[in-house]
């Protein structure tokens, strides 16, 4: 059955509502052309970074340290120079916030944390996701918020944070192939994968001014093969090791719920996704895209496209209570906090 024949022009809704709701809600330009520049940049990014030299990525670790001084006032750097004092003072009062909200992120979950084995070496790879994009607290998103957890349950976890802002399947692949992450995997007692939605989003850009299901239909067998792949490395690399997937949500639910075509193409995908965890005994498929759906609190950060502090947590919650590694009892915790 035929749900849809033809998507008329989803880019140009994007840009209709995006122009409507910023004009009316934000009379602040610069932050209409944030959000549009995220969009597209998550599918850019990756493309520009590919065409360096293999020589330029290994002189730097281009892995993850990089990607973590990722700021998000960095969207403010090309602002007229009367208003870098106002933006100065406003960092100023952000880092203020920030230590505020990194006192209140201390645990994922409430409830005494246990592990099954000791000792875990965890890797975590993929998108901004991974790489914690977003995050006010500049602690790595949800791959932060665990280590922090892990600690204050005294667990001993070692986990390697490989997340580079717009990787897609393809350029993941690629990436699988470096010898540091090689290593890792090798080592690795679980895999955390976040991988996916820049697929969609190289699609949109690729097709911007005629958008057509039948895009990403196309494009679907080829991500079907590409994470096929990536979980067949990862398993020639350490046949022992546990895999998590972690699907992704739709950004633009909140603001564009009435753009119903979005969500039923991230539904479709992170169903390609589940279906695909299920072919492989040591793979387990955990959705997000419920925790971002409908949601009256704020999860996205001023890019208004990744996680904020908040939906870094609820992500870093719903990964611990679906690691088979991880015990979490429900215990009153509040004894043990000062």
């Amino acid at each position: 059955m035929q749900r849809l024949k033809v998507i008329v022009t989803i880019a140009s809704l994007l840009v209709v509502c995006f122009s409507l709701y910023f004009f009316l809600s934000h009379s602040n330009s610069t932050k209409q052309s944030n959000v549009e520049t995220s969009i597209m940049n998550e599918a850019t990014e990756s493309d520009e970074t590919t065409e360096k030299s293999n020589t330029e990525e290994k002189s730097v670790s281009e892995e993850a340290a990089p990607e973590k001084d990722v700021k998000i006032e960095d969207v403010s750097i090309e602002l007229a120079d009367g208003k870098k004092e106002e933006i100065l003072e406003d960092e100023n009062n952000k880092n203020t916030i920030t230590e505020g909200i990194k006192e209140k992120v201390k645990e994922a979950v409430e409830g005494v944390i246990k592990l099954f084995e000791k000792d875990l070496q965890v890797v975590a790879i993929g998108d901004s996701l991974t790489q914690g994009v977003g995050d006010e607290t500049k602690n790595g998103g949800y791959v932060g918020i665990l280590n922090t957890t892990f600690e204050n349950n005294n667990i001993k976890v070692t986990i390697e944070n490989y997340g580079k802002r717009g990787n897609r399947t393809d350029q993941l692949l690629k990436r699988l192939e470096k010898k540091e992450i090689e290593a890792s995997i090798q080592k690795a007692d679980i895999v955390l994968v976040t991988i996916g939605a820049n697929d969609i989003m190289k699609i949109v850009r690729s097709n911007f001014t005629n958008l057509q299901l039948e895009h990403f239909q196309k494009e679907e067998q080829q991500y079907i093969e590409r994470l096929t792949a990536i979980f067949s490395k990862i398993n020639e690399l350490n046949p022992n090791t546990k895999i998590y997937y972690i699907g992704f949500y739709n950004p633009f639910d909140r603001y564009f719920p009435e753009i119903s075509e979005l969500q039923m193409i991230v539904n479709d995908w992170n169903e390609i996704g589940k279906s695909i965890t299920e072919d492989f005994e040591n793979v387990n498929y955990i959705p997000i895209a419920d925790l971002f759906s409908n949601s009256d609190v704020e999860l996205l950060s001023e890019d208004y496209f990744h996680p904020n502090t908040t939906g870094y947590k609820l992500m870093a919650k719903r990964i611990l209570e679906s690691m088979e590694e991880v015990s979490v009892e429900k215990e009153a915790v509040a004894e043990d906090e000062e």
